[in-house]
C-alpha cells in the first residue's frame, strides 16, 4: 500500500505524511509540481528526520505517476457520491491519493480513480486537513488488509 499527494502546497503536510509512511512502512508518492521547494525547512521540521526510514518517490507530473502505479488508485475526496470510508473495501496494493490542499484534484484525476472514498464528517463542515484525512483512511485500509506493522 502507498500514499500519494497530488501537487501538494504545504510542506508541513508532506513532512507529516513522510513521517506517517516511515512509521507504518507505507511508501509515499509526490506528484509535482509542488508549491514549495522539496528541501524546505518546514518540511524538515515536520518529517525529514524520518526521511532515511521513508520510501518517497517523486513524479514530475500526473502522467508519470499513473504510469508507475501498479494497481488501483483510491482517491480521497469530499465529493458527494464517493464511497463512505467504512463501506470501502481496500486491497494491500492500493495507492491512496490525496489532492492538493488548495485545489484538490482536477476532474481528469477524479475520472481516473478506480475508487473514490470520503471520510464521513458532520454536516456543514468542508474538509479535514489532508494529512489527517490520509492518516484516517490509511489506518482503516491497513486494518482491513492486516497491514499494521508488528500487528
Amino acid at each position: 500500500m502507498r500514499l500519494a499527494l497530488y501537487e501538494p502546497d504545504i510542506a508541513g503536510n508532506v513532512g507529516t505524511l513522510i513521517r506517517l509512511g516511515a512509521c507504518l512502512g507505507v511508501g509515499l508518492d509526490l506528484i509535482e509540481p509542488m508549491g514549495f521547494p522539496f528541501g524546505a525547512r518546514s518540511l524538515a521540521r515536520a518529517g525529514m528526520d524520518y526521511a532515511r526510514s521513508a520510501d518517497v518517490a517523486r513524479h514530475v507530473d500526473w502522467a508519470t505517476f499513473v504510469a508507475a502505479v501498479p494497481a488501483r488508485i483510491v482517491l480521497l475526496t469530499t465529493r458527494n457520491g464517493a464511497t463512505p470510508l467504512f463501506d470501502a473495501a481496500f486491497r494491500s496494493d492500493d495507492t491512496l491519493l490525496l489532492g492538493s490542499e488548495g485545489a484538490g484534484v482536477p476532474e481528469r484525476v477524479h475520472a481516473r480513480a478506480d475508487l473514490a472514498v470520503r471520510v464521513p464528517m458532520r454536516p456543514g463542515l468542508r474538509s479535514l486537513n489532508v494529512a489527517v484525512a490520509g492518516a484516517i483512511v490509511l489506518g482503516e485500509a491497513l486494518r482491513q488488509v492486516g497491514g499494521w506493522p508488528g500487528g
